[in-house]
């Protein structure tokens, strides 16, 4: 990605953003509430059509080429909309139906504590439980790319901790992950590298140790404020050669 900039009338909610992902890492986008974090994502799986900059996943535009790109990345956002009567099994089975290839959909949902639920109505789960059932569905394609927006928002902290795990097997299976994210603990665990986000423009991008040792500091919330010189909503629990770019 480079040069992003999306404007809703006349807000800007990002500019001149830029950076590359590298193919296997786990990259995080970190930023409090209305940072420009959320439509970086969508701008990055073509939900959103930028007004400058060029966007690249896998070689393909995100918004020219949607039909292809959601065949190789799998999204989870923070907002997402499925149909109340609609039971587990019967949303997982039916976006599995939409790729020619992707994950078994009962190894997924016993991965992530949904299997006891697949016959339960979507508006009968818990949030937590809707939370991961969205993660289950951005993975049933087996993506190459995977974007996770807010990923364990809700979550108590057993059920966080697992999917921090699952999230670790998926990187090492070899999906790229975007993973945006508030909690400083989840991103200090998780990520390879991180950008962050503030005023709609990138402060810093660097690994979580990198980021510690320039601000002086020994965790990453305090690397953060030091960077921002702002406060963040915390959570209580909180390279290879091959990239593919956003420009």
């Amino acid at each position: 990605m480079t040069g992003l900039r999306k404007t809703y009338g006349t807000t800007t909610a990002v500019d001149s953003v830029s950076f590359d992902v590298a193919d296997g890492e786990i990259f995080g986008i970190l930023g409090r509430n209305g940072a420009g974090k959320t439509t970086t994502v969508e701008c990055l799986c073509g939900l959103r059509r930028p007004d400058r900059g060029v966007v690249e996943v896998l070689g393909l535009n995100p918004w020219r080429d949607r039909a292809r790109v959601r065949t190789v990345v799998g999204v989870q956002l923070q907002e997402s909309v499925l149909p109340d009567a609609l039971r587990v099994i019967e949303l997982v089975q039916m976006y599995r139906s939409f790729y020619r290839d992707g994950n078994d959909p009962e190894a997924l949902l016993k991965d992530f504590g949904l299997w006891e639920k697949r016959r339960t109505k979507y508006s009968e789960l818990s949030g937590g439980q809707q939370q991961r059932l969205s993660i289950v569905l951005a993975l049933i394609g087996r993506p190459r790319v995977a974007i996770l927006d807010e990923l364990t928002t809700g979550l108590d902290p057993r059920s966080r901790r697992n999917v921090w795990s699952l999230v670790e097997a998926l990187r090492d299976s070899g999906v790229t992950v975007v993973l945006v994210t508030h909690f400083m603990e989840e991103a200090e665990r998780l990520c390879d590298r991180v950008a962050v986000i503030e005023d709609g423009g990138i402060v810093a991008l660097d690994t979580p140790e990198q980021l510690k040792h320039e601000s002086g500091v020994d965790s990453l919330e305090d690397a953060y404020l030091a960077l921002t010189g702002a406060g963040i909503e915390v959570g209580e629990d909180q390279s290879t050669n091959d990239t593919w770019e956003m420009s």
